[in-house]
């Protein structure tokens, strides 16, 4: 919207105006997650931003402490353990990023469990196909379990979501899903290949 005003515009009509923007404002914000509110909302911390950094390497993860979280840290430890185990480093911060990028996305649920398990139990509905596949869900593998609980960790905290440009999907590159042809590619990480929904 263009606001253009005069230096005769009388108050009434900068208040209109200004009432505009606010409902404007007000609008775009009531479509984002309360998780995602609080980031904005949230002071910048310059000196901890400069001194993160965006991905540690396996054998960084690997020498930390056994990570720890609540039902929404177990929840997307155990997506990332199904969905994104096997793939490097970057793919599996990336699988984290699209799952993230859904609890603030307006028309997903608010809650990381919300967004892995939506569609579940339904066929053809599962968002994410480890939850419906039929298979145990039991994570054998001590080592990558410690380190995806890590990811999961970081990227709960608030690391900068940068590999995927904001991507909502993702497929591995031997199948081809219909939104594949609808929604543009921002990356491809391993086999995975990432996309952002448009609204």
């Amino acid at each position: 919207m263009d606001v253009t005003l005069g230096t005769s515009a009388s108050a009434n009509g900068l208040s209109g105006v200004l009432d505009q923007l606010m409902g404007m404002e007000a609008a775009s914000l009531s479509g984002l997650s309360a998780s995602r509110l609080r980031r904005i909302g949230s002071a910048f911390d310059a000196e901890r931003a400069q001194n993160d950094r965006r991905i540690m390497d396996v054998a960084e993860l690997d020498a930390l402490r056994a990570p720890r979280g609540g039902a929404q840290w177990q929840c997307l430890t155990e997506a990332l353990y199904f969905e994104a185990r096997g793939e490097p480093i970057e793919g599996q911060y990336a699988v984290a990023e699209v799952i993230l990028n859904r609890v603030d996305a307006a028309n997903y649920p608010d809650t990381i469990c919300g967004v892995i398990t939506q569609g579940t139990g339904r066929q053809f509905a599962c968002q994410f196909t480890y939850t419906c596949d039929g298979r145990s869900e039991e994570m054998s593998d001590a080592a990558a379990m410690h380190r995806l609980g890590h990811i999961a960790r970081i990227m709960i905290d608030g690391a900068p979501r940068d590999l995927t440009a904001g991507a909502t999907h993702y497929h591995a590159d031997w199948v081809n899903p219909r939104w594949a042809s609808v929604y543009p590619r921002t990356t491809e990480i391993g086999i995975h290949r990432f996309y952002r929904q448009q609204y």
